[in-house]
C-alpha cells in the first residue's frame, strides 16, 4: 500500500475527520465526525478530546475513547485484531479450579481435566484456544446430530422410515463416529487421565456413559449375531447412537457456555491492564519529545501527559496543573487536583490540563501492576468453604458409578422389556446427569467474579480466605492515625495574647519551626506558606529537647514549645490556659509562642478526622460490627477523636505495636471474629494477628503485605464496600452449592428411574445431558450476577 493510499484509508476510517482538522481551521471544522473507537458523532470544535496519529487529527467523545485509541491506534484504524491470550516462554500455567496444579506451558488439569491457563494475566481480549476449539467441535457435532435424531428418534416416534431399516444402523454409525471420536475426543482423553491418576471427575462419567452407549451400538451393528434373540426388536438388535451423539453435543455446548462465562470473569483484569497506555511521551535532556514504548521508560524519565491521556507510570508532577480521574484506583468518581509535587498513578486519566511527571515506579513496580497481580492471585485462591465441595467431589463420582451399576443391574433383572435397553439408557442417564461440574464451579466462579468486582470498587483482596472471613467478622479494630484521621497534622487555630497580632505570631513561629523536622513544625510552616506570610531567616536557632525550639528572627527572640518551655523563658501562659485545655479536649495539641520573653499566643495543631470517617463508622455499625479503636496517641486525644466521630465502642490509647496485637488476641479468645484496619508499620503485627487484616492503600508496604485486603484509597468508606462484597460473595457461593447439591440430589434418583413405578417417568440420556449443561451454566450465570452488586 502506498503512503497516500494508507492515508486515504485512515481518512475513511476516521469518517473524514482528518480533512476537518487543519491547523488553520477551515470552514468544515465544525462538521461532526465519527469517534473511531465507539462510532459516535463528535463535534471537533466542542469536544476536548483529540489525538494525532501519523499526521492526522482524530476526535473523541470522551477521555476513555481517546485513551483506548492512543494505546492502540492501528486496532481502530485498520481493524487489526487484539492478540489472543499468550504467555511468555517458561511462564507457569495453572488450573482455574485447582490452583495447586502448576506446570510450564499449556495442558490439562489432572484433577478436573480443565485446560490450564497462564498465571500471568494477558492483555488480549480474544477467546482462549480451548473456547475456539470447542466451539468448532460443537458446530460440527450439532450439524451431525440433527440428521442423527431425524433417522433415529423422530423416525421411530412418527413410524416414518427415512432410510431402509437394514441401512439405518450403519448410517447412524457413520453420523455418530465423528461426533464421538472427533468432537468428543477431548472428553475421552480427560476421562482416561482421570482414571489413570485416580482423580475421578465429570469426564470420568462422560467417558463411561458415552463409551458404553457407543461401544454397545457398534457391536450391535457390526455383529448383531453375538446377541441372543431376546435382545431383538422387530428382528433387529436396537442401537443407541443418538444417546451417545446427543450427550457429546450437549456436553460440548455446556463447556462452551461455561468457557464463555468464565472469560467474563477475566474482564476485570483485562480492564485494569487496558488502563495503562502502550506508549509514553518522553522528554529528552534537550527538551525534545519522543514517543517510546512503555517498556522503555525508566525511573527518572520526564514524561508529558497531555489532556485526556492516561498517566503511563507512577510518578510525581514536576510541571503543570490538572485534575486526574483516579476512579480506577479509589472507586471514587470525583477527579483529584494534581500540581507540582503531587503523586500520580499509572492508569489514571488526566483531565483538561497538561502535566509533566517524573517517573518513579515502572513496569511491575507500579501500583496498577501490583493491583493486577493481586487480583489474579486472589482469583486463583481457595476459600475454606471450597473444602466442602472438595470433600463431596472426592466420594461423589465413585458413588455415582456404583449407582449407575446398580441401576443397570436392577433394570436388567426386573425392568420392563426391552430390559437391556432400559438398563443401559438409565445407567447412562445417571452417569451424565451427575457430572459434578456445577459443584466444582460453585466456589471458584464466585471468588473470581467477586475479587474482580472488588478491584473496581477500590477493594483489593489478597486471597479468598480473607473474603470469606470478612463476611463473618463481628468486630472491627481500627487504628486512629491515618485510618480515622488524615495522618497529616494541620494547624487548626492561632490564639493570641495581649496586643500581639495573629499573623505576626504565626509568621514568627513558622520562621523558627522551619528549621525543625518535627511533623507539628511542618504543619505550622505549611499553614504560614498557604496564607502567604513571610518566613524570615533565623539566627541562633536552638532545639531544647523535651521543651521546644528557639531562635532570633528580625532581632527578636522567638520561643515555641510546651508550657515548660514558657516557664524557661519566663512567659506567663495563664491568659490562654483554658483555651489550650479546650483545644486539647477536641483532640488538638497546643504549642505556646513567646516573643522576647513575653507570651504571645498559642498554635493548635490537630490531625484532622477524615471527611468520610463519621459516615463510614455509622454504616459499619449498621452492618452489625462492634468498633474498637487502638492508638499509640494520648488518651485525651484518642477520646476526643472517638467523641467527634461517634459510634466507637471501645478506645485503647498509649499502645505499642505489640499491645495492639495482644488486644486483638484477647478479643479472639473471647470468641470475636476480628478485622483490623491500619496503615503504619506499627500496625503490621496487629494486621497479621487479626482474622482479616485490612490495609489502607495510602499506608506502608509493610502494612499492605501483612493484610489480607487493601483499600486503595485508604478510606474507611471502602471498608463498608469490602464488607458488603464479602457477604454478597459468600451468599452467592452458598446459593451455588445449594443448587448443585439439590440438582444432583433430585436428578440422580429420577435418572435411575425411581419415578417409573409410580408415574411412568424416565429420563433419557439426552435430557440428562441437557440438564447437566444447564446446571453448570446456571451456576456460572449466578456467579456473574456479582458484577452487578451494589456496594
Amino acid at each position: 500500500m502506498t503512503k497516500q493510499a494508507h492515508e486515504d484509508e485512515h481518512d475513511h476510517a476516521a469518517g473524514g475527520c482528518c480533512s476537518a482538522n487543519s491547523a488553520t481551521g477551515n470552514e468544515g471544522a465544525h462538521a461532526k465526525v465519527k469517534d473511531v473507537v465507539c462510532g459516535m458523532d463528535v463535534d471537533p470544535a466542542a469536544t476536548a478530546h483529540h489525538a494525532t496519529h501519523e499526521g492526522h487529527d482524530y476526535h473523541f467523545c470522551s477521555a476513555g475513547c481517546r485513551t483506548k485509541f492512543v494505546a492502540d491506534p492501528d486496532h481502530y484504524l485498520t481493524g487489526k485484531p487484539d492478540p489472543g491470550p499468550t504467555a511468555a516462554p517458561g511462564a507457569m500455567w495453572t488450573c482455574p479450579m485447582h490452583p495447586q496444579i502448576r506446570r510450564e506451558g499449556p495442558g490439562t488439569c489432572p484433577i478436573c481435566g480443565m485446560a490450564l491457563e497462564p498465571e500471568e494475566p494477558s492483555l488480549g481480549d480474544a477467546p482462549n484456544p480451548e473456547l475456539v476449539d470447542f466451539t468448532r467441535r460443537t458446530w460440527v457435532a450439532a450439524a451431525l446430530t440433527v440428521p442423527l435424531l431425524a433417522i433415529s428418534m423422530v423416525a421411530e416416534m412418527l413410524s416414518v422410515h427415512f432410510v431402509p431399516p437394514a441401512i439405518n444402523p450403519w448410517l447412524q454409525l457413520a453420523l455418530t463416529t465423528p461426533i464421538v471420536l472427533w468432537a468428543g475426543w477431548p472428553f475421552f482423553q480427560r476421562g482416561w487421565t482421570s482414571i489413570v491418576t485416580r482423580h475421578l471427575n465429570m469426564f470420568t462419567l462422560v467417558l463411561i456413559g458415552v463409551g458404553a452407549a457407543f461401544a454397545y451400538s457398534v457391536v450391535a451393528t457390526v455383529a448383531p449375531g453375538l446377541f441372543p434373540p431376546s435382545f431383538q426388536m422387530h428382528g433387529m438388535v436396537p442401537v443407541y447412537y443418538e444417546a451417545a451423539g446427543v450427550v457429546v453435543t450437549l456436553v460440548l455446548l455446556g463447556q462452551v457456555l461455561e468457557l464463555r462465562a468464565r472469560a467474563a470473569t477475566g474482564r476485570a483484569i483485562r480492564a485494569l491492564l487496558n488502563l495503562a497506555p502502550k506508549t509514553a511521551r518522553r522528554i529528552g535532556a534537550d527538551g525534545e519529545e519522543a514517543e517510546v514504548e512503555l517498556a522503555d521508560v525508566v525511573a527518572g524519565d520526564r514524561l508529558r501527559v497531555r489532556p485526556g491521556e492516561a498517566v503511563p507510570v507512577d510518578g510525581v508532577v514536576v510541571e503543570g496543573r490538572s485534575s486526574v480521574d483516579e476512579s480506577m484506583l479509589t472507586g471514587e468518581p470525583v477527579p483529584v487536583l494534581k500540581e507540582d509535587g503531587a503523586t500520580v498513578t499509572g492508569g489514571t486519566v488526566n483531565g483538561t490540563g497538561a502535566l509533566v511527571i517524573e517517573a518513579r515506579a515502572v513496569g511491575s513496580d507500579t501500583v496498577l501492576a501490583r493491583i493486577v497481580k493481586m487480583v489474579a492471585e486472589a482469583q486463583r485462591s481457595r476459600a475454606p468453604i471450597q473444602a466442602v465441595a472438595d470433600r463431596v467431589s472426592g466420594w461423589f463420582v465413585p458413588l455415582v458409578v456404583i449407582i449407575a451399576i446398580v441401576t443397570f443391574v436392577v433394570w436388567n433383572l426386573v425392568g420392563p422389556e426391552p430390559r437391556f435397553g432400559h438398563a443401559l439408557l438409565n445407567a447412562i442417564a445417571v452417569l451424565i446427569i451427575a457430572c459434578p461440574c456445577a459443584l466444582g464451579l460453585a466456589t471458584p466462579m464466585s471468588i473470581m467474579v467477586g475479587t474482580g468486582r472488588g478491584a473496581r470498587a477500590g477493594v483489593l483482596i489478597k486471597d479468598a480466605e480473607a473474603l470469606q472471613m470478612m463476611a463473618d467478622v463481628d468486630t472491627l479494630v481500627i487504628d486512629k492515625t491515618g485510618t480515622l484521621t488524615e495522618g497529616r497534622p494541620t494547624l487548626v487555630a492561632v490564639e493570641t495574647a495581649g496586643e500581639f497580632v495573629r499573623n505576626d505570631v504565626l509568621s514568627a513561629a513558622a520562621a523558627v519551626e522551619a528549621q525543625s523536622e518535627h511533623p507539628l513544625a511542618h504543619a505550622v510552616v505549611t499553614a504560614a506558606q498557604k496564607e502567604g506570610l513571610k518566613i524570615a531567616p533565623v539566627e541562633d536557632f536552638d532545639s531544647q529537647t523535651g521543651l521546644g525550639v528557639s531562635g532570633r528572627v528580625d532581632g527578636r527572640v522567638i520561643s515555641v514549645g510546651n508550657a515548660a518551655q514558657m516557664v524557661r523563658v519566663g512567659a506567663d501562659v495563664s491568659a490562654l490556659t483554658k483555651t489550650a485545655d479546650r483545644h486539647r479536649s477536641e483532640g488538638a495539641g497546643a504549642m505556646f509562642v513567646a516573643i522576647d520573653g513575653r507570651f504571645a499566643g498559642l498554635l493548635a495543631v490537630a490531625d484532622p478526622i477524615k471527611a468520610s470517617a463519621r459516615d463510614a463508622i455509622a454504616a459499619l455499625r449498621k452492618e452489625g460490627l462492634r468498633i474498637v479503636m487502638l492508638t499509640g496517641d494520648a488518651q485525651g486525644t484518642a477520646d476526643a477523636v472517638a467523641k467527634a466521630i461517634g459510634g466507637i465502642d471501645e478506645v485503647h490509647a498509649g499502645l505499642k505495636p505489640e499491645d495492639k496485637a495482644r488486644i486483638i488476641g484477647e478479643l479472639k479468645v473471647k470468641g470475636a471474629k476480628v478485622a483490623m484496619a491500619g496503615d503504619g508499620i506499627n500496625d503490621a503485627p496487629a494486621l497479621a494477628a487479626a482474622d482479616v487484616g485490612v490495609a489502607m492503600g495510602t499506608g506502608t508496604d509493610v502494612a499492605i503485605e501483612s493484610a489480607g485486603m487493601t483499600l486503595t484509597k485508604g478510606d474507611l468508606a471502602a471498608m463498608v464496600r469490602a464488607r458488603r462484597l464479602a457477604k454478597a460473595t459468600m451468599r452467592n457461593i452458598r446459593q451455588n452449592l445449594f443448587f448443585s447439591f439439590l440438582f444432583n440430589g433430585i436428578g440422580v434418583p429420577i435418572a435411575a428411574g425411581v419415578l417409573f413405578p409410580v408415574a411412568g417417568i424416565l429420563l433419557s440420556p439426552m435430557i440428562a445431558g441437557a440438564a447437566m449443561a444447564l446446571s453448570s451454566f446456571t451456576v456460572v450465570t449466578n456467579a456473574l450476577r456479582l458484577n452487578a452488586t451494589r456496594l
